[in-house]
């Protein structure tokens, strides 16, 4: 669900006008134990839902003639959603996302945070760190880690793990030759295949050392399959997405919204 209209590439007082309303809204609805905004039908709040299908069209047009490089449109009325075009990739935002997963599953005793990782996924034990690295032909020198990799790592972005193709220039040519994948655009891929891969890999730093942005959350999501029994997808639409307010989110869109 989004509360807020922006037409992307209009001036920023334009813009800072738009998000004032919503920014009202928000307060008020901060301010109380009910819903601020609903689905409603066009009809039920006024609107003919004949009129409102020319909005694609409208912007469509604006968009195939340049004059603005994308739009998402909302519209409200009396506190009611009647209209509204907003489907996202949200990428890295799936993180936060993975770490509720994981702390949902805490909750319920499946683990600790200071767990090793290797104690549920025993492909991750007995890691090295990074020592040199040779980019001519891509061999490399490790030196044994000073500890495990721990939940708690995962979820703080300190386990060492790296990025494949934003990572640091040594990791993503480790990664690539050993075909780990980034996690974006991988249909088909299945998490628990990919994940023991970079257990054969050394870590870029010793855990806990220092932050480093990288597979974290993947390696997490790994992980909730085996402490909840279910695949990731199933368990983010049956425990996460389902229930209202969010039945909004998936992990993979269905055929038809795929471009």
């Amino acid at each position: 669900m989004y509360h807020f209209l922006r037409i992307t590439g209009c001036p920023t007082a334009t813009a800072a006008l738009l998000l004032l309303p919503a920014l009202a809204a928000f307060t008020l609805q901060a301010q109380s134990t009910k819903p601020f905004l609903t689905f409603s039908s066009p009809e039920d709040a006024g609107f003919s839902d004949t009129g409102l299908e020319h909005i694609d069209k409208i912007f469509n047009e604006y968009i195939a003639d340049e004059k603005l490089p994308g739009t998402v449109v909302l519209i409200v009325r009396s506190n009611k959603i009647v209209y509204h075009d907003d489907i996202f990739r949200i990428a890295s935002q799936t993180k936060a996302i993975t770490s509720l997963a994981a702390m949902m599953l805490s909750e319920e005793g499946k683990f600790l945070l200071d767990d090793p990782v290797s104690k549920y996924i025993p492909e991750l034990e007995d890691q090295r760190i990074l020592k040199t690295f040779h980019p001519e032909d891509f061999s490399f020198t490790t030196e044994p880690a000073k500890r495990q990799v721990t939940i708690r790592h995962l979820l703080t972005h300190s386990s060492g793990i790296d990025y494949p193709v934003i990572g640091s220039n040594d990791f993503k040519a480790i990664y690539a030759r050993a075909g780990i994948p980034s996690g974006i655009g991988n249909i088909g891929s299945v998490i628990a295949e990919k994940i023991k891969a970079p257990g054969k890999l050394p870590l870029r730093h010793n855990p806990g050392e220092r932050w480093t942005y990288g597979l974290n959350s993947d390696v997490l999501g790994y992980l909730a399959e085996i402490w909840s029994g279910m695949s990731f997808d199933d368990f983010l639409t049956t425990r996460i997405f389902a229930p209202p307010p969010g039945n909004e989110g998936h992990s993979l869109l269905s055929s038809g919204n795929q471009i």
